[in-house]
């Protein structure tokens, strides 16, 4: 399981390293996509494949599922690792992410996001300002669909 979050810095050539317990789950052929709020997507090939299972279960007529491939999709990028974990994140994706310098890898069970570290605080205040509501809104979603 991916969990856990781990700070660490982007270098000159764009290249970060990948903490070692986040690869250590995650396989070979890796994949970095946009993300919701902001953040950067990081999941291996498996977790991509089951990622668009749950996209492509809906018809293409249907406008989310076809604006959700273009979100997703359209920006994702195929990455390796070199001999130190460190890996590549293309312009389009640092720009989208705000990415400066000080970053952050979260684990988040199936998936891993990766967040400039400022906005990630700044993300994390707002999450923790609602928490006890965000809580709420789950329990009455999982009593609707039980």
């Amino acid at each position: 399981m991916l969990l856990g979050s781990y700070e660490t810095k982007l270098t000159d050539k764009n290249r970060i390293a990948v903490p070692s317990k986040l690869r250590i789950e995650l396989e070979n052929n890796l994949i970095l996509a946009r993300g919701y709020e902001g953040c950067v997507l990081l999941l291996d090939k498996a977790r991509w494949d089951q990622l668009l299972g749950v996209i492509g279960k809906e018809p293409i007529l249907n406008l989310s599922v076809r604006d959700t491939f273009r979100f997703i999709i359209a920006g994702a990028f195929e990455v390796d690792l070199d001999k130190q974990g460190r890996l590549v994140v293309p312009q389009s994706l640092r720009e989208f992410a705000q990415i400066e310098t000080d970053v952050i890898f979260l684990g988040m069970k199936d998936w891993v996001e990766i967040w400039d570290l400022d906005k990630w605080q700044q993300r994390l205040g707002k999450i923790t300002k609602s928490a006890d509501d965000i809580a709420e809104k789950l329990m009455k979603l999982n009593k609707s669909n039980a």
